[in-house]
């Protein structure tokens, strides 16, 4: 029986999951509740958590985040957007507020309760933020900021929270000016999102935004001239043992080589309902000892590797709770387990049977042939037999898997591939090779420190990746997995699921299995969808997270021994790893774990490596 103080919230979280299905109209549409910022990560709404017995203020806040979401999906038009938005910059974050004030406002126009619940979750996301404070710093992000809040007002007809007066006193009059009454007129297209979206592009031109519009080859080629003298003084600073100047650090990558892909639009966080980034689950501060990342080529860049990390899953968590997480998950994926574990079984027989033992007969020395003594019992005047056993060529072996530690993961696929990581370790020590967990993740939603050191340091152009990366070891190569065991319970720890980078993730994997002393070394990935991170995406050119992962792809399956698998659960990963697969049912992991094992195993077991 359920404790009656949890009763009450739960009613809540129903009807509010009910609620937010029918603004969507979406009946299959999961609602979650976890962390502390709501967002959308592939069409599941991902909302706060909430206390047993919430206060008046916190459920007017909740239903206002679930209202917002719902009403994004049921009226954004991702591929629209992706169209008409500006490539980065000030006029990206203008274009973002007013498609917001665009599907509020739409939403609230019939009803009012909803409006009211949208008002409530502006209002208190305003006081987090500090925009009822009157020394709010006049920039690019509180403008676009204050242009959205001002838009709402204009298009709604609804005056503004009252936590909103200090940036609004900032910007009310400088805007309004700027804006020559052009945001009422967007009223008239406010159901029509691709006409509204031009118009805000031709508003932004007047705002004198329209820089940020321009295509960055266009840029490059404008400005050719005044950056040979720049390109120079780079080419003479590269010998230089110092690379890290001002707080920025180069690593790597090459020019996009494609635009972003749509995925990168797939976790939308709810900066416009709740926006505020959640560095909850950031440890002490301690020295970093993730190292630097090198010998990657121009221009990925990393603004700073300061507030990095590489950390044991045991050193994020209490163990109690490692305890607790780890029955958790038992408890909800035993069904599952007997099924990964068959397949784990059928993996370990395959092993074993490339490790038998096998022999010389008949020899003239060697070690005595018991089993053929009889001959000499049935005729005494035969020779004794001897034997030598053959020097297997199974090879010493390490696998690494690398698990996507992303937001996008919540729920029930972070539950599987924990669960399948787990007992693929346990059938490949059993069978005397090494196997490591690792996880990757970001320490923020939408930056961390590394971000506000740039906002402090004046926005420098094209600044790199500006989130802090968190690389976790569940579980090491040479510890043994009984030990190891309880840790994988910490990626069903709520708050711990952020974004990925993936490009420096699998160099922080490949490196790890370089340092190791086995002659075969296996990598295998398991992710579900590109590479995202907010922050970078929005400050640096189009493609520079996606096109840093195909450089350390290419590296790893053309120019190391390092063996190089990967699984991409409802996403297609064959585009980027030669050799892949793509499962779109997240219980076919196990399988697909054990088949591309067996595979490789199969074909190079014995011999050299074979591709």
């Amino acid at each position: 029986m359920k404790n009656d103080s949890t009763q009450p919230i739960d009613g809540f979280k129903r009807s509010l999951s009910a609620a937010t299905k029918a603004i969507a109209a979406r009946e299959d549409l999961e609602v979650s509740y976890g962390g502390d910022v709501a967002g959308l990560v592939r069409d599941q709404v991902m909302l706060p958590s909430l206390p047993p017995r919430p206060k008046p203020g916190q459920i007017a806040k909740a239903r206002g985040e679930a209202d917002a979401l719902a009403l994004r999906i049921a009226l954004h038009d991702a591929e629209v957007h992706a169209t008409n938005m500006p490539k980065s910059g000030a006029s990206r974050a203008v274009f973002e507020a007013l498609e917001q004030a665009r599907i509020e406002t739409l939403g609230g126009q019939h009803l009012a309760g909803l409006a009211d619940n949208l008002s409530a979750a502006l209002s208190a996301r305003a006081t987090k933020r500090g925009f009822d404070k009157a020394d709010i710093a006049k920039d690019d992000t509180s403008f676009a900021e204050a242009i959205g809040l001002y838009a709402r007002e204009r298009l709604s007809g609804r005056d503004l929270p009252a936590s909103t007066k200090g940036i609004m006193e900032a910007w009310r009059e400088e805007i309004g000016q700027r804006s020559k009454g052009r945001i009422k007129a967007l009223l008239d297209h406010i159901g029509d999102q691709d006409q509204f979206g031009r118009m805000v592009n031709d508003f932004i031109a007047d705002l004198s935004l329209d820089r940020d519009n321009a295509d960055p080859e266009q840029d490059d080629d404008q400005n050719e001239d005044s950056q040979e003298d720049e390109q120079e003084q780079e080419d003479q600073s590269a010998d230089s043992p110092n690379e890290e100047q001002q707080g920025q650090t180069e690593v790597s990558d090459a020019d996009a080589l494609e635009d972003e892909s749509d995925d990168a639009q797939d976790i939308v966080d709810a900066e416009n309902v709740d926006g505020e980034s959640d560095d909850s689950e950031q440890s002490p501060d301690a020295p970093s000892q993730r190292p630097q990342p090198r010998n990657l080529p121009d221009p990925y860049r990393v603004y700073s590797t300061r507030h990095d990390e590489v950390i044991k899953a045991e050193d994020l968590c209490p163990t109690d709770e490692l305890e607790r997480l780890r029955g958790y998950l038992d408890g909800h994926m035993a069904g599952l387990s007997s099924v990964i574990s068959r397949l784990a079984n059928r993996l370990q027989r395959r092993l074993q049977a490339q490790q038998q033992r096998s022999w010389t007969f008949d020899l003239e020395e060697g070690m005595l042939d018991t089993a053929r003594l009889t001959r000499v019992i049935i005729d005494p005047m035969s020779a004794l037999t001897f034997k030598e056993e053959k020097e297997t060529d199974f090879r010493d072996t390490v696998v690494s898997i690398l698990i996507d530690n992303s937001g996008s993961m919540r729920g029930r696929p972070i539950m599987v591939a924990a669960v399948c990581a787990d007992i693929m370790a346990r059938t490949l020590e059993r069978c005397g090779v090494k196997a490591e967990i690792l996880g990757f993740t970001t320490k923020a939603w939408k930056g961390g420190k590394s971000f506000q050191d740039w906002m402090a340091a004046g926005k420098p152009a094209q600044p790199g990746r500006l989130n802090d990366l968190r690389h976790i070891v569940y579980k090491s190569a040479d510890m043994p997995w009984r030990r190891a065991k309880r840790n994988l319970g910490l990626m069903m720890r709520e708050g711990l699921l952020k974004e990925n980078i993936d490009g420096e993730a699998l160099d922080w994997a490949y490196r790890r299995l370089m340092a190791r002393p086995e002659q075969r070394r296996i990598l295998m990935v398991i992710s579900d969808g590109a590479p995202v991170d907010d922050a970078t995406q929005s400050q640096n050119k189009t493609g520079l997270l996606e096109s840093h992962l195909r450089l350390m792809i290419d590296k790893i399956e053309n120019r190391s021994e390092v063996e190089l698998v990967a699984i991409g659960i409802g996403h297609d990963v064959t585009r980027w790893y030669s050799r892949a697969i793509t499962i779109m049912d997240v219980e076919q992991l196990g399988g697909a774990m054990t088949e591309k094992l067996a595979e490789l195993f199969d074909q190079n077991g014995k011999a050299g490596r074979g591709r």
